[in-house]
């Protein structure tokens, strides 16, 4: 039998060092595309530049990740079935959210010039306060341990994150509500993912636990794919697709979407046939963070409709 090798060196806070060396080289790539990702998508395209665009990004992706973080958990928690559970991260999520929310006010009311008591006056800042009061409110609710009650405030802040995705003035309704399947669907995905993996990691194994969200998994990725391509085609005419920066990050963030299909359907073929389904699934939720980061840009870049004929 061979004798087990030295344990891995850990760091101040009892983290494997690699592990967290990994995590940081993460958290710097993400800063990277979401400051630069705008700039370099519009290279040669003609479009002006977005104001703080690099800043817009940043904290449109802690709004999006903590939705995607807080109704995972509400889900995932209810996959989990009997045995100990990961601790909640529902907390810090909503708070970062609200700090996210009042960032982005903060940033319009710069932007715009107008005092912070009067940016409310704007359309943006409306949807905006309603997502940071959402926030507050699913914090509130996760304080308590009324965790269930936040699925109201958490509805509250999609839709209104999709009321400020969709400021058109052509035919509104049907790009709002096509967001708000959209955004609830990714949520999920992520999210759902996030917890489930991090239930099994606690438990060492869970096999049943992934079999239910894998089951929830494949309407959730039919959802994705309806309303994305037609959002697409709402908004982005094909000779615009190269040409222009929405075109662009939607090219990447296509071709992450389908690569973490495959991942998933790697990890269910693991799943049905009773092998460890974990080391795929691990990269899939790696992925579906690339996706999140370049979907919090996609909203940042200039809206192709006003741009071509």
């Amino acid at each position: 039998m061979t004798p087990p090798g030295p344990p891995e060196p850990r760091g101040p806070l009892g983290t494997p060092i690699r592990r967290t060396a990994a995590a940081a080289l993460a958290v710097l790539a993400v800063l990277v595309i979401a400051l630069l990702g705008d700039s370099l998508a519009q290279t040669g395209t003609g479009e002006l530049e977005i104001p703080a665009a690099g800043g817009i990004t940043v904290l449109r992706l802690l709004v999006v990740t903590a939705l995607a973080v807080h109704i995972g958990e509400l889900a995932g928690v209810r996959m989990a079935g009997d045995g100990p559970l990961p601790r909640r991260w529902s907390l810090p999520a909503a708070v970062t959210g609200f700090a996210a929310s009042a960032g982005l006010l903060v940033l319009l009311s710069a932007l715009s010039g107008l005092k912070l008591s009067t940016v409310y006056g704007l359309r943006e800042g409306r949807l905006l306060l309603i997502t940071a009061n959402a926030f507050v409110l699913a914090a509130l609710c996760a304080a308590t341990r009324h965790h269930d009650l936040a699925t109201l405030p958490l509805a509250a802040a999609v839709g209104a994150e999709a009321m400020r995705a969709h400021p058109e003035t052509y035919s509104p309704a049907v790009g709002i509500s096509l967001t708000v399947v959209h955004l609830t669907a990714a949520s999920l995905w992520f999210g759902t993912l996030l917890y489930v993996l991090r239930t099994m990691r606690l438990r060492g194994g869970g096999r049943d636990v992934l079999l239910r969200y894998a089951r929830m998994a494949g309407w959730l990725f039919a959802a994705l794919a309806v309303t994305g391509t037609f959002s697409t085609l709402r908004r982005l005419p094909l000779d615009g697709l190269f040409t222009t920066a929405y075109g662009r990050v939607l090219l990447v963030k296509l071709a992450l979407f389908g690569v973490t299909a495959l991942l998933a359907l790697t990890a269910r073929r693991r799943l049905m046939r009773g092998a460890d389904a974990q080391p795929p699934a691990r990269v899939e939720l790696g992925v579906l963070g690339a996706v999140v980061v370049v979907s919090a840009l996609l909203t940042v870049v200039p809206d192709p409709h006003w741009l071509l004929p």
